[in-house]
This record gives C-alpha cells, sequence and structure tokens, in this order.
C-alpha cells in the first residue's frame, strides 16, 4: 500500500481540472520548489519531486486514466502491468512545453531537446548617456543637434567578427556549437551556458589585431539627434542600438540623451504653459492703454483696462508651448507689474504733488471707513 499524496492534491487541483489549469499548477510548483531555487533544501526538494511525478501522472490521459481508476497502485512494478512511472518516458521529454522558458530563467538555457533556436545570444553592448545643453527656443520650436560621442564600435577591420581577416570563428569545442553545456540534476537534463565561448558557440583562434579578438574598438562618431518640440529640461531621448557595441554577436546598447534647456531672460515655463512679467506705468494701470507684448511669435497688443493693480495677469491662448508628440499648446500667462520710477523730473514731481492732493480727497471717505473698523477691533 502506497504512502504518496493524491496528485491533485499535490498540484492544488480539483479532479475536473484541464490539461492547461494542471500545466499552470504544476509550473508554479516547479519554480517555487526547485532546487535551483532552494539550494540545500530537502524539504523542497522533495516537493519539487512530488509535484513533478504528479504532473507526469495527470498530464498524459491514458495515464490519468489509468490514475483515476486505480490510484497509485497503477503505477507500481506489477500493478496491471502497466510498466510503472517509467512508462511515460525516462527523458521527461514531455516537459519541454512548459521548462523551455523556466530553464532559461535558471540556466540560460533549455531543458534538454535540441538546442537549435536556443543559443544564447552574445552580450549586448553598454548604454551610454550624453548630457545636451539647448537653447529655450530649440526645446520650444524643436531642433537637430549633432552629437559626437566616444563609443566601442563594431571594429572596421574584421567587421565586428573579432576574427582576423581570412579567417573566421570556429565552432566551439567545449559545447560542440550549441553554446551551452548540458548536465543531469535530478529528473531532468538541463543547459548551462558554456563558459568558454559565454553561449556564442564560437571561439576565435585568430584574433582581429586591431581590437584584439573583441570585435569592437573605441573611436568618435557624429550622430543626428532630433529634439522635438516641446521638450523640457530633464527629459531624455533613447536613440536604440547608438550605445556601445555588443560582443559575440550580441546587440548594441543604447543611447540616452540627457536634455538640459537654457533659461530664457523673459520667459519661465511650468510645462506647457508660458509665463512672462511686464512693466506698466501707474498712469496706464490707472488710465487703461494698449501695450506691446513680447510672444514666442512676435509682440502683440494686449488692452490693459483702466483700474488694473499691479501683479493682475492676461492669458494669451495658444500662446504657451506644444504638448509633446501632440499638435495642442498651453497659454501664455502676462502678470503686469507697476513700475514705480527712482528718478523723476521737477516737472514730474510738481505734476504728482497735484496728483496726490486729488488723492487724498478721494480716499477721505475709504480712509474713514478704514479706521472706523480698526476702532471696532481695539475699541
Amino acid at each position: 500500500m502506497t504512502n504518496k499524496r493524491d496528485c491533485y492534491e499535490v498540484l492544488g487541483v480539483g479532479r475536473t481540472a484541464s490539461t492547461d489549469e494542471i500545466k499552470k499548477a504544476y509550473r508554479k510548483k516547479a519554480l517555487q520548489y526547485h532546487p535551483d531555487r532552494n539550494p540545500n533544501n530537502k524539504e523542497a526538494e522533495e516537493k519539487f519531486k512530488e509535484a513533478t511525478e504528479a504532473y507526469s501522472i495527470l498530464s498524459d490521459a491514458d495515464n490519468r486514466s489509468k490514475y483515476d481508476q486505480f490510484g497509485h497502485a497503477a503505477f507500481e512494478q506489477g500493478a496491471g502491468g502497466f510498466g510503472g512511472f517509467q512508462g511515460f518516458g525516462g527523458d521527461f521529454s514531455g516537459f519541454e512545453d512548459i521548462f523551455g522558458d523556466l530553464f532559461s530563467s535558471f540556466f540560460g538555457g533549455a531543458a534538454g531537446g535540441s538546442t537549435s533556436g536556443r543559443r544564447t545570444r552574445g552580450r549586448a553592448g553598454n548604454d551610454l548617456r550624453y548630457d545636451l545643453e539647448i537653447t529655450f527656443e530649440e526645446a520650444v520650436f524643436g531642433s537637430e543637434k549633432q552629437i559626437k560621442i566616444g563609443r566601442r564600435s563594431p571594429c572596421k577591420t574584421c567587421e565586428g567578427s573579432g576574427a582576423s581577416p581570412g579567417s573566421s570563428p570556429e565552432r566551439c569545442g567545449q559545447c560542440g556549437g550549441a553554446g551551452q553545456i548540458r548536465m543531469q540534476q535530478g529528473f531532468f537534463t538541463i543547459a548551462r551556458t558554456c563558459h568558454v565561448c559565454s553561449g556564442s558557440g564560437q571561439v576565435i583562434k585568430t584574433p582581429c589585431k586591431e581590437c584584439s579578438g573583441s570585435g569592437a574598438r573605441l573611436a568618435e562618431s557624429t550622430l543626428s539627434v532630433k529634439v522635438p518640440a516641446g521638450i523640457d529640461n530633464g527629459q531624455r531621448l533613447k536613440l536604440r542600438g547608438e550605445g556601445e557595441a555588443g560582443s559575440a554577436g550580441g546587440p548594441a546598447g543604447d543611447l540616452y540623451v540627457q536634455i538640459a534647456v537654457k533659461p530664457h531672460p523673459i520667459f519661465e515655463r511650468q510645462e506647457s504653459e508660458l509665463i512672462c512679467e511686464v512693466p506698466i506705468s501707474y498712469t496706464t494701470a490707472a488710465l487703461g492703454d494698449e501695450i506691446d507684448v513680447p510672444t514666442l511669435e512676435g509682440k502683440v497688443k494686449v488692452k490693459i483696462p483702466p483700474g488694473t493693480t499691479s501683479g493682475k495677469i492676461f492669458r494669451l491662448k495658444n500662446r504657451g508651448i506644444q504638448v509633446i508628440g501632440s499638435n495642442s499648446r498651453g497659454d501664455q500667462h502676462v502678470r503686469v507689474i507697476i513700475k514705480v520710477p527712482k528718478k523723476i523730473s521737477e516737472k514730474h514731481k510738481k505734476m504728482l504733488k497735484e496728483l496726490r492732493e486729488v488723492e487724498a480727497e478721494d480716499l477721505v471717505e475709504e480712509s474713514k471707513s478704514f479706521f472706523d473698523k480698526v476702532k471696532e477691533m481695539f475699541g
């Protein structure tokens, strides 16, 4: 009499579970209890073996039917002539469809089967960063900039192969060109990246003298960078494949262009909104007038109504900054500031004194009301 746990209970599924549900349940268990994720953990190893045996039975329609009828007894030696657990296949080739990506995450390779189409790619090149300073106008309207960067680029002598001209990389003798070394671990035949060829499947016997077999050399390159309209300070652009060259046939890295926008003497920016301050005289604020206001496209006329106070903001619709990646624009906000002259002529001074006398008469009632409120507050 066997003491093994029920296969459905081991995988945590019901007896009516579909094949896909069983597969998903097993994969979850395998990821949780795999020995490489739980080194020197006997309990996890036993649970991994238990889940593997349960899946080997329930994933096969014939074996599942026998198990549903006879239980584990159906697979014990001499029980009904079913051939036992080995009847499923000693190499567990039926697991390949769910363990292809699982073993890739553990070892950089696949479990069992052919290595065709599964060769580990060469090492990718490093990503690079370039700090690009642009003017306020270039950020607003967009521009195209030429930059020079030093980077590892494919060697022109060997065309990036790393092998001396007239020769070529040879198949790795350690892994036979597979890029992986197969190993037996528990129930499975697994694969690890070959340490000799780093997974490329090739070795260079006669390295290129210019790049010493690396396939890349340090060189200065000139690139054209398109700066989109509306880009802001601190944002960055990604130029895919413009980083350093990869090795052993690996892809090139990316280039990240970090944008720094110079400040503008007149305008300030808040996302897509534009802000500027415009000085006006006291008489303009009091009497009203029409003034010239700078915008990104030139000057426009803005009406100042009589009695305008200092700090009043006027909005110019669609005069702001383009929202990056769209055709919409923000607004421009014009804050008027009343400026008091530091130096005035005698004529100007005489007129201001007369104005002060007129203002004093106008402010009598308003001042009286103010001091009455103060008196009420303090008794």
